[in-house]
């Protein structure tokens, strides 16, 4: 039975889902949610997400919401499919790939939604950016990728020298915020941008932002 995914390819949480998806060369359904029209918020969509937020994972009898969960079952469910995501087979790397899972999920995340909120979403919406927001997120993003610089002075990606579920997970955010002009925080930290262009020249992330382009 085919996995189905309840989103729109330019929400960063689908595009998170879809991207673990496309890295493992699962076959999945897209089923477009009608979210600046609200579908999200209405009962059909609500009995898989009580919450109201895409995306939503069906897998036969199994509905998961929150991207991140998504992305763990679908690298454990096919983790013997293509890259090791989770390094299944060798505990410490294990342990390594889900501190710095959470490090995205707890200090990134933190700080670099806000701006892509504020810079992209806001017009969207017609609204108006508050730079206020943007310039205090700014401040806690720059010092996120301090320790990422850091970190990658001495291994070529988060959790060590192999590519993880880690790297992937920073895939959307990352995608809308190389389109503002605040870039050069990435660009200016040889380590940190060196380990960009890495992880999104993998088909995975282009296939997640072709999708983003085709809406």
């Amino acid at each position: 039975m085919t996995i189905k995914i309840y989103g729109v390819p330019i929400s960063t949480c689908t595009a998170r889902a879809t991207a673990c998806l496309y890295e493992k060369e699962v076959d999945f359904e897209l089923v477009p949610i009608n979210f600046f029209g609200g579908e999200h918020k209405q009962p059909a969509f609500l009995s898989k997400n009580p919450f109201g937020q895409i995306p939503a994972l069906e897998d036969g009898d199994l509905t998961l919401f929150e991207s991140r969960a998504i992305t763990a079952y679908v690298a454990e469910k096919f983790k013997e499919t293509g890259t090791d995501l989770i390094r299944h087979n060798n505990l410490k790397e294990a342990a390594l790939v889900e501190v710095w899972i959470q490090v995205e999920s707890q200090s990134f995340d933190p700080a670099i939604t806000p701006i892509v909120l504020e810079y992209v979403l806001a017009p969207m919406k017609g609204k108006t950016a508050d730079k206020a927001v943007i310039d205090a997120n700014l401040v806690k993003l720059e010092k996120v990728l301090d320790v990422y610089e850091s970190r990658l002075s001495s291994t070529k990606y988060l959790a060590g020298d192999f590519y993880s579920l880690a790297d992937l997970h920073h895939y959307p955010y990352t995608h809308y915020f190389m389109t503002t002009p605040w870039a050069s925080l990435v660009n200016d930290r040889p380590h940190v941008k060196a380990w960009w262009e890495d992880i999104s020249s993998r088909p995975a992330y282009k296939k997640m932002t072709e999708a983003i382009a085709s809406c």
